[in-house]
């Protein structure tokens, strides 16, 4: 599994109008281009000079998945981001291999 994270800071006066396009518009979108199996939203919690912080970790099966998605959709979804938030809002990506995932046993 692979997790493309993009990890944005937001200027406090658009704050609120960016989480909720966020939520409702953003990630729906990017979902619906059916090439992630799911996504997390994350607030950073660290003190910030300005703004705030998000990371939003998109699961992918696999590196087919995420090339169809730099060459079809992400040009027009991070320029639709730009335009509404431009100067308000820095972002940067990466893409990240999952070499192992652990889970925790209760011990009863």
């Amino acid at each position: 599994m692979y997790l493309y994270n993009v990890t944005v800071n937001v200027d406090d006066d658009v704050l609120e109008t960016w989480l909720e396009w966020m939520r409702e518009t953003h990630i729906p979108d990017v979902l619906q281009t059916g090439l992630f199996v799911g996504a997390a939203f994350s607030k950073l919690m660290v003190e910030e000079e300005s703004g705030t912080t998000f990371a939003i970790q998109y699961k992918l099966k696999d590196m087919e998945a995420f090339r169809i998605y730099q060459e079809m959709y992400a040009e027009g979804l991070q320029a639709e981001h730009k335009k509404k938030f431009e100067n308000k809002t820095v972002a940067f990506r990466t893409i990240m291999e999952v070499v192992a995932e652990f889970t925790a046993e209760r011990l009863d």
